[in-house]
């Protein structure tokens, strides 16, 4: 198991219906469209509670068809990666986008599974309200747990599927796009799409140890 403190900082690094007792989320008495903004957070963390449940006793495999669509639903990863990515995104070939986003989606989905792995009783909190960030808003969070809390805040934007997540922010500033765009322009710097896709592909098989394949 990986503590709490691990856990968050690799999800901010790396780059969730719960059987029993539910998270406890903090009740918002903002406007509408905050509401709206809190909606996707709660699946998040409801997605993430039930995966932390089942633990290892369950296959990592089922784990992470359990987180799958949640991810899909809650973050705009087309998005994230193309600001992960840069200019260089606009050059790539449909085929070799479609194959990175594909890794990408896969890779992100292992590492919420590999670091949210049991549950010791934690609760996940919404924070009440919003706060802009240009076009964007602002939707602040907290994982309690052994005592302590950590702040997640997460950047949400509004579009055709509504309000989705395009960056996280530890302790509310350090964003995981940011370190994950130096990241994958280290790996671009030193050759092409193809190197980037293999090195998630790698990523995944050790988050999974070995039970999803590249």
């Amino acid at each position: 198991m990986i503590s709490l403190t691990r856990r968050t900082l690799l999800l901010t690094a790396s780059a969730l219906a719960v059987a029993g007792i539910r998270p406890a989320f903090a009740q918002g008495t903002g406007a509408p469209s905050d509401s709206s903004m809190e909606a996707p957070l709660r699946e998040l963390y409801a997605g993430l509670e039930t995966v932390m449940k089942a633990g290892h006793a369950t296959p990592f495999s089922k784990r992470f068809d359990t987180l799958e669509p949640v991810v899909d639903k809650v973050f705009d990863l087309e998005t994230v990666l193309k600001v992960s990515v840069g200019m260089r995104w606009d050059t790539m070939p449909p085929d070799v986008q479609e194959r990175l986003l594909k890794a990408f989606r896969r890779f992100t989905v292992a590492t919420y599974v590999a670091n949210f792995d049991k549950y010791d009783g934690e609760r996940f909190e919404v924070l009440a309200g919003s706060r802009e960030s240009g076009t964007d808003r602002i939707v602040a969070s907290e994982i309690v747990g052994g005592g302590q809390k950590f702040r997640l805040d997460y950047v949400m934007r509004d579009g055709t599927g509504g309000w989705r997540v395009v960056d996280v922010l530890l302790d509310g500033s350090i964003s995981r796009v940011a370190v994950q765009r130096s990241d994958f322009r280290k790996i671009l710097a030193g050759g092409d799409a193809n190197a980037l896709i293999a090195s998630l592909k790698r990523k995944i098989v050790d988050l999974s140890d070995g039970a999803l394949s590249s």
